[in-house]
């Protein structure tokens, strides 16, 4: 995890930005749900009357509740009205919302005893509210024995007083849902009293809410879609950070590093794992960080409507919490399978594709379809097991969410009965409990995901922390040599995991205007010697030195810019033949190209081409002939005009006349530098001026030819398998040309 996170460091910015903006969208995802319980409870319940306390009110009903109230509760009364002569009815004062919820916090009962109280059928109580004296003698004799019934003494002189502590009592039972909806009835009459529109009132607010609903709705939408192309840029910017770094990594590893990551592994890792981080970045940006926000604000307003339903949320979580519990157990080590098993199927695509014709020529291919097949089997199953142990998570989750609706209206209809919720505040709490679990949801989602991430940043982290075995010490020289003499001395090899010394004690000296040829049987190590001089390897006991530096204290950079490399296979990048014959030397000109060319034997096939040099070469240089594709290899050496030229058997796939003219055409043009002759044909190394001879490892002989002949057993035993009598006869007396 933290190596997902680390990736997420240079764009802090963006990731502060996406915060605001998911705290924005859950603002507004959280309003939602009290917007459309108030449209229920306030807008079609109430008929869009907000607040117990009215705004307007009838001097009747105004002086008749005044009777009702306390001593303190009478100077707030007072103070909240004021008379309007012209409508002979009282106004509220201050309408803020915050002076409206004050009032209806002291007032809101009282007004409910009271409308209730002149609700009564009976005539009694609802003149109780009047004057006493104005009842006939038997209508007070009836008011005082139903006041002795209620516990109430007539002759109080606070006696509405202690009617309404007693009614108050009454109305507790019936919870705080009826008493608010009998409040805002008195106030909806008392409109309708004062003349008011109260369709025009219900209108407006219906509205007014609508307009707030759409308002967040949109800012909601506008956050979330800039949630999602920051997010988006980011972990694009993270992909583009992971593959750049990957590259730059594997294009500083030498051949041991190569060799313990497969090509098929790298190309995964460069590939497959970075988008597995990139999608899982996008995941973190948006739904991580989003669904703690959206969890917490829902509970956070379940806990404020005091439903008494919330064991029902902890419930579900719970029960969505084993579901995503079991499936990790089950599901886990599949997807750590995962990512092996596309190296597998990758590798295996990689080695059919490039060994095609092989496999054609030895008809193979029912076999390497059967290989591909196992391990396209194998891929197929694993992701099978977890796409179906996925599958059967949504309809488990979704058979909880609704379980869970269906109890909340279950235990809700009983308080909506009692009196203690209404409607609205139901459909509220379900969408809130659904957005509850929606964000444990995400991040159970998300965390199923992220193990895969995890392996995949694994993997990544395991290339770049990948120690670089050839690299620059602390002072490397930059400075190009003068002379070019290379010495090999008394040096070993081998192989970071081998055991045994693939060259073993080797030792000479070449100097410029010299070249150095090497020859052996298969596997004698010829190859291996000549990549240790530009360190592609680094040689395990003695020294390689350069004008008598150690190279090891020569700059990489220093070192391979005096060196033209041709590889035993020709390879060619996708491009033209100019670009090509120039890669190594970019600032060259047309005619340095030519001459490369020319030097290289290459001009006459370029010139049969309809574009010349800029005739286009495929990938890999599949357009091209074996022999077309060394030239120019040999071209792209001879173009850089180094002090070192080292030709790994890059002669192989000439034929003996065009092998002669090349080697006689270079021969002027490395006439001040070192070269070095991997080969396999004595023909090609007859007029070396050095012959390194080696044989499982070991320099067996040294010398020139003639002297070899004389001097190695194993060298002559080669030249004799390759060269007729009459031409190794020529070549001691020294007639082969």
């Amino acid at each position: 995890m933290k190596h997902i996170f680390e990736n997420l460091k240079k764009y802090w910015y963006f990731v502060i930005l996406i915060l605001a903006l998911l705290v924005v969208q859950a603002y507004c995802d959280l309003s939602l749900p009290d917007y459309t319980s108030n449209i229920i409870d306030v807008g079609i319940v109430n008929g869009g009357v907000e607040h117990q306390m009215p705004e307007f009110i009838t001097e009747n009903s105004y002086n008749s509740l005044k009777l009702f109230l306390n001593e303190q509760e009478t100077k707030d009364w007072d103070n909240a009205y004021e008379f309007i002569k012209s409508d002979k009815a009282y106004k509220l004062k201050n309408t803020d919302k915050d002076n409206l919820e004050e009032l209806d916090s002291e007032f809101g009962n009282v007004i409910a005893v009271y409308y209730m109280m002149s609700s009564q059928q009976d005539s009694q109580f609802k003149n109780m509210s009047g004057n006493a004296q104005q009842m006939t003698p038997e209508q007070q004799q009836e008011m005082a024995k139903k006041l002795q019934e209620f516990g109430v003494d007539p002759q109080s002189p606070t006696l509405m007083y202690d009617l309404r502590k007693v009614f108050e009592k009454k109305l507790s039972s019936l919870g705080d849902s009826t008493i608010s909806s009998y409040a805002k009835s008195f106030a909806k009459s008392e409109y309708k009293a004062c003349g008011k529109d109260l369709d025009k009132l219900q209108t407006d607010y219906m509205f007014k809410t609508g307009a707030k609903m759409i308002s967040m709705t949109l800012l909601m939408v506008i956050a979330a879609i800039l949630v999602g192309f920051f997010a988006s840029k980011t972990a694009a910017g993270v992909g583009r950070d992971l593959r750049e770094k990957i590259f730059t990594k594997v294009m500083s590893f030498s051949n041991a590093e190569l060799d313990k990551f497969s090509t098929a592994s790298l190309i995964t890792r460069s590939t497959n794992d970075v988008q597995q981080i990139q999608m899982v970045s996008v995941m973190l940006l948006r739904m991580v960080l989003y669904a703690p926000i959206l969890a917490i604000g829902g509970i956070i307003n379940v806990v404020n409507y005091s439903s008494g339903m919330e064991w029902t949320i902890v419930l579900a979580v719970a029960v969505v919490v084993c579901i995503i519990g079991v499936l990790m157990v089950v599901a886990m080590p599949k997807f750590n399978m995962m990512q092996k098993l596309v190296d597998k199927v990758n590798l295996i695509s990689r080695e059919i594709l490039t060994g095609l014709s092989v496999i054609r020529a030895f008809s193979r291919e029912k076999k390497e379809e059967e290989r591909f097949e196992e391990a396209n089997g194998n891929l197929t199953r694993v992701m099978l097991f977890t796409n179906r142990a996925m599958s059967f998570m949504m309809p488990a989750l979704m058979f909880v969410m609704n379980g869970v609706s269906v109890l909340i209206i279950w235990v809700a209809a009983k308080k909506i009965d009692q009196g203690v919720m209404e409607v609205g505040t139901m459909t509220a709490f379900i969408t809130y409990s659904m957005m509850i679990i929606m964000g444990f949801l995400m991040l159970t989602m998300v965390s199923i995901m992220l193990p895969r991430a995890a392996v995949a940043a694994n993997r990544i982290d395991e290339v770049l922390k990948t120690e670089i075995t050839i690299k620059d010490s602390h002072n490397a020289l930059t400075e190009k040599t003068n002379n070019a003499v290379v010495k090999f001395d008394h040096v070993d090899f081998k192989y970071a995991d081998g055991e045994e010394n693939v060259l073993e004690d080797i030792d000479f000296e070449a100097k410029p205007g010299q070249t150095v040829a090497i020859i052996g049987s298969t596997g004698s190590g010829k190859s291996t010697l000549a990549k240790l001089i530009p360190r592609f390897f680094d040689v395990t006991n003695g020294k390689i030195t350069l004008d008598g530096v150690d190279i090891r204290d020569i700059s990489i950079e220093t070192l391979r810019s005096q060196i033209g490399y041709v590889p035993q296979t020709g390879i060619l990048f996708s491009g033209d033949i100019n670009s090509n014959i120039s890669y190594g030397a970019p600032g060259i000109d047309e005619a340095g190209i030519k001459e490369a060319a020319q030097i290289a034997q290459a001009t006459e096939f370029i010139e049969d081409k309809p574009d010349k040099f800029e005739s286009a070469i495929a990938q890999g240089g599949t357009n091209v002939s074996g022999g077309q594709k060394q030239r120019l290899s040999i071209a792209r050496a001879i173009a850089r005009n180094p002090k070192i030229y080292i030709f790994d058997d890059s002669f192989s796939a000439l034929d003996f006349k065009t092998d002669t003219q090349l080697r006689k055409a270079l021969k002027p043009k490395t006439k001040d530098a070192t070269v070095f002759i991997v080969a396999q044909r004595v023909s090609t190394i007859l007029h070396a001026d050095q012959i390194l001879v080696l044989d499982e490892g070991k320099l067996v002989g040294k010398g020139t030819h003639k002297e070899l002949v004389k001097t190695c057993e194993t060298y002559m035993q080669i030249a004799k398998s390759q060269l007729s009598e009459a031409e190794f006869a020529a070549s001691i007396e020294g007639k082969e040309d």
